[in-house]
């Protein structure tokens, strides 16, 4: 059973086009792993009810960090039109922890996300964790968003591989570039087979990354997923 946790919501704000961010108080002793979730449950001032209160987000923060951060895209639903309502300060209730899209221990296989949209909220904590804990683990990222602008945490991804010698950021901006494609992740991943795979984003993006990565020769044991469902 998760806990419950009563926390304040410090701070909302756009952090790309039509995504807002989420800044709640750090429960007194709370621990999660970088990569995992939790329910936000929004107060009973929204007039929703236990029906439609709830939604799971990924933690952006790292466990590193004081303060708890999530983010999403802004959906035209009664919870994401309750959620940009809220005031600042208001009282929230947080459901934790589950997950298991997390960092291998082994820092000898290298890992690869290929995220897209929203999907980097959980890669963004799990980087942003093993930059301050100086791991050896060789991390490339490959983030597709449709445009710049759509694009969540861009700046602080250069400033981690600028503090990260071992972390490679390569954005990708499909409206121009086109696709992620067999190319691109060969250019960027030297050694396909023995490299570890984390896909996340939206339903169809994470089907069709694991598709096109069992056909260029990825090991299909190796290919961890976390889908976007309804974000």
């Amino acid at each position: 059973m998760p806990t419950s946790y009563d926390v304040r919501l410090l701070q909302k704000k756009e952090i790309a086009e039509g995504t807002m961010e989420f800044t709640l108080e750090k429960p007194k002793g709370f621990e999660y792993r970088a990569g995992q979730y939790g329910d936000l449950v929004l107060p009973p001032s929204t007039g929703l009810n236990d029906s439609n209160n709830k939604h799971g987000f990924s933690f952006v923060s790292a466990p590193f960090e004081d303060t708890l951060r999530m983010a999403t895209r802004m959906r035209d639903s009664l919870y994401k039109r309750a959620a940009a309502k809220v005031p600042e300060g208001t009282m929230v209730q947080l459901l934790a922890l589950w997950g298991d899209f997390t960092l291998q221990k082994n820092e000898a296989v290298p890992v690869v996300f290929i995220t897209g949209g929203i999907g980097i909220t959980p890669v963004r904590s799990i980087i942003a964790q093993a930059t301050h804990d100086k791991t050896n683990h060789k991390i490339t990222l490959i983030y597709a968003n449709r445009t710049p602008v759509q694009a969540a945490y861009t700046d602080d991804l250069k400033w981690l591989a600028g503090e990260n010698k071992n972390f490679t950021f390569v954005p990708v901006y499909t409206s121009t570039q086109g696709h992620v494609n067999a190319e691109l992740i060969k250019q960027h991943v030297p050694d396909i087979i023995a490299s570890r795979y984390y896909l996340s984003g939206p339903e169809g993006m994470v089907k069709a990354m694991r598709a096109l990565l069992i056909e260029i020769g990825a090991d299909e044991d190796n290919i961890r997923t976390e889908e976007f469902e309804g974000y």
